[in-house]
C-alpha cells in the first residue's frame, strides 16, 4: 500500500476489508493492521480504524445475530466485505457510541467505496433500523457474550466459578502496562516523566518495575522510550520473570524468547548473567536483538534460532541454573489484547499445543542442573495446557518438585497459579515453578 483515502467512508471500508482478512482468510490481526496503519497519515483515522476492528472482533456474534435476524436472505460470499461493513456499522452505534448521523452516512457510502453501490440502501436501511428498534437478543450465552462455542464450554468446565467474569473481561479494553528498565531509570523517575507529560500513570504494588496506563498511548510517543527507559510488557508477563527470580552470575535459558521482553527483563533484574535466548524463527529472533539494542543492554546474549525441544542441535552440554519456558499455547488469556484469537483459534488446535508443551518440558528439563529451577508459563486459561500439563510432567519426572508461589501469581491451580484476565488489570497467565532435586 502506498496510501489510502482517509475520508470517513474510506476508513470504514478499510475496516471491513481488515475484518475480511481476519475472519474469512484466517489472518492474524496484528500483521494485517501493520500493513494498513502506516499508510494512514492522520493519527485520528488510525485510531478509528483500530477501534472499529477491535469493537467488531469483541462483539462479533452479537452483531451477526442482529444482522441474521433482520436480513432474512444471506448475502453471497462475494459480498463478505459488505457483511463486514454491517458489523462495522453496528459497532459504531453500540460499543463505540459514535454520532448516529456520521456513522450512518459514512458507513453507507463505504459500500460504494467497496464497489457495491447497489447495497448502499441495504446498509443504510439496516443501520437506520438499528437506531429505531430494540435489537434482537439471543438466549444463547455464546452469542450474547460473543465467544465461540468450544471456548465457552472449556471455560465453564475449567473455571466453573469464574467463567462469567472471564467472558466479560475478554470483551474489555486492556490497560497498557509498561516495564521500567532498572538499568536506565528508577520507577519513580519514569512515573514522574509520564505524569509531567500529562499521562495518568499508576505505579501498582506489583510487579516491582511496572507502570500502568488505563488509556493506552503510542509507545514511541512515551517520554523515556527513545532513551530505553520503558518497554510495553503486561504485568502478568513481568511476574513470570519475578517468579523465576534470576540472580547475578547465573547461566539462564529463555526458551521461546521472541519478541524479547522477558530476556530484557532478566538482564534488568539480575544484571551480569550468562543468558541464552532461543526461538524457532530467525525473523522473530531478530526482534529480540532489536529489543535488547533499544534498551541499551550491553551484556552479551547468545541468540539461537532453533527448536528448543531439540537441544542436541544447539546445546553446548553446559547445564543451566534457571530456565524460563514461556510455552506456545492457545493464548486464551490475552483475548482482550488480541480479540482475533477468539475466531482464529480452534478447540481442535489444543492436542497439538499440549503435545508441543510436553515435548519442551521433557527436553529442557534435561538441560537444568541439579538444584536448578524452571518457570513454566503460558498465557492460556485452559487446564489442559496448565495445571494438568504440569501434573502429568510431575508424575513422570521423579526429580521434579513444584515450588509454591504466593497469591500475587493468582488463583491456586494444581501445582501452579493462574491469573485470570482483568485480575489487577493484568492478562490471563499461568505459572508453575519447578525445582530439580539433587540425586
Amino acid at each position: 500500500m502506498t496510501g489510502v483515502n482517509t475520508s470517513g467512508a474510506a476508513i470504514r471500508a478499510l475496516a471491513a476489508q481488515t475484518l475480511v482478512a481476519v475472519l474469512e482468510q484466517g489472518r492474524s490481526l496484528r500483521p494485517v493492521l501493520a500493513e494498513r496503519l502506516p499508510v494512514i497519515s492522520d493519527p485520528r483515522d488510525r485510531a478509528l480504524l483500530e477501534a472499529l476492528v477491535f469493537a467488531v472482533l469483541r462483539h462479533r456474534r452479537r452483531y451477526e445475530y442482529v444482522i441474521d435476524s433482520w436480513v432474512p436472505r444471506p448475502l453471497p460470499t462475494t459480498q463478505n466485505a459488505v457483511r463486514a461493513l454491517l458489523l462495522v456499522g453496528l459497532a459504531q452505534l453500540d460499543a463505540l457510541n459514535l454520532p448516529v448521523h456520521a456513522a450512518l452516512s459514512a458507513t453507507a457510502e463505504a459500500a460504494r467505496t467497496l464497489g457495491q453501490p447497489k447495497l448502499v440502501g441495504l446498509v443504510n436501511g439496516l443501520l437506520r433500523r438499528a437506531t429505531r428498534e430494540p435489537w434482537p437478543q439471543s438466549s444463547d450465552e455464546a452469542i450474547r457474550s460473543s465467544h465461540p462455542n468450544w471456548l465457552l464450554r472449556a471455560l465453564r468446565r475449567d473455571w466453573p466459578g469464574h467463567w462469567p467474569q472471564i467472558l466479560a473481561a475478554n470483551n474489555e479494553q486492556a490497560p497498557q502496562w509498561l516495564r521500567v528498565n532498572s538499568r536506565r531509570a528508577s520507577r519513580d523517575a519514569a512515573l514522574a516523566r509520564l505524569t509531567e507529560a500529562g499521562l495518568d500513570a499508576q505505579a501498582p504494588a506489583f510487579p516491582a518495575m511496572a507502570l500502568r496506563l488505563d488509556q493506552p498511548s503510542p509507545p514511541t510517543a512515551l517520554p523515556g522510550w527513545d532513551e530505553g527507559w520503558l518497554s510495553v510488557h503486561d504485568g502478568s508477563a513481568q511476574l513470570a520473570v519475578e517468579a523465576l527470580a534470576p540472580r547475578p552470575g547465573e547461566r539462564i535459558l529463555d526458551a521461546c524468547a521472541a519478541p524479547g521482553g522477558k530476556s530484557a527483563h532478566i538482564l534488568e533484574a539480575a544484571g551480569a548473567v550468562e543468558l541464552t535466548a532461543i526461538d524457532l524463527e530467525p525473523g522473530r529472533l531478530a526482534r529480540v536483538r532489536q529489543t535488547l539494542d533499544r534498551l541499551g543492554h550491553c551484556i552479551p546474549v547468545a541468540l539461537i534460532a532453533a527448536d528448543a525441544a531439540q537441544p542436541s542441535r544447539w546445546w553446548d552440554n553446559t547445564p543451566f541454573d534457571a530456565i524460563l519456558l514461556d510455552a506456545p499455547c492457545s493464548a486464551t488469556g490475552i483475548i482482550r489484547r488480541q480479540p482475533d484469537i477468539k475466531w482464529n483459534r480452534r478447540g481442535s488446535d489444543l492436542p497439538a499445543l499440549v503435545k508441543t508443551q510436553a515435548r519442551l518440558l521433557k527436553a529442557l528439563w534435561l538441560l537444568l542442573r541439579p538444584g536448578g529451577r524452571m518457570l513454566y508459563a503460558t498465557c492460556s486459561l485452559l487446564a489442559a495446557e496448565n495445571h494438568e500439563q504440569i501434573a502429568a510432567f510431575l508424575a513422570r519426572t521423579p526429580d521434579a518438585q513444584a515450588v509454591p508461589l504466593d497469591a500475587r501469581y493468582g488463583h491456586a491451580s494444581g501445582a501452579g497459579r493462574q491469573r485470570l484476565p482483568g485480575d489487577d488489570g493484568m492478562d490471563g497467565f499461568f505459572y508453575a515453578l519447578l525445582l530439580k532435586r539433587s540425586p
